[in-house]
């Protein structure tokens, strides 16, 4: 099997950023550091791809100009195992970004986030299809996402 490896495109903030995500995320580190040589002048020493791992999960930073930036079309979902996980991860990378909707934030960096508690998918998959709309309709409400909330208004409460 291929090893896959999100990669993220930055203007400079490559190593700047997988610091920020590191320090957030349990069993995290920067892996491998490259940098940029003679070959891009304005950049030379500077760091050219930072590989991370996020909890096992491998990703590359790359400092590859203004060419490109985040949009809301791709994003990186954090399943959380309860409300505690939830508040920090939201805290954590909602600093310095934007609070959208629906447990979706914006980071620092511009790159989206959706902080999803595992309960959600459980009200998700409900067989009553009631209990569905009702969590839908109650997240539709939401910026951060509250689990207690959800449930009660899954529940009809």
């Amino acid at each position: 099997m291929p090893v896959l490896r999100t990669s993220l495109w930055f203007d400079t903030q490559a190593l700047e950023a997988a610091e920020f995500y590191v320090s957030i995320f349990p069993n995290s580190a920067i892996t491998a550091i490259s940098y940029w040589g003679p070959e891009k002048p304005e950049r030379d020493g500077s760091p050219l791809e930072v590989l991370f791992e996020l909890d096992g999960r491998l990703f590359s930073a790359i400092n590859g100009g203004p060419e490109f930036t985040f949009d809301a079309a791709v994003s990186i979902q954090i399943y959380c195992v309860d409300q505690a996980e939830v508040d920090h991860y939201w805290a954590a990378l909602s600093a310095g970004g934007t609070e959208v909707q629906c447990g979706w934030l914006t980071d620092r960096y511009g790159l989206s986030w959706q902080v999803v508690p595992q309960a959600l998918v459980t009200l998700m998959t409900d067989p009553d299809p009631e209990r569905v709309l009702r969590a839908k309709q109650a997240m539709f409400t939401m910026v951060k996402l509250d689990i207690a909330a959800l449930e009660a208004a899954a529940d009809g409460r």
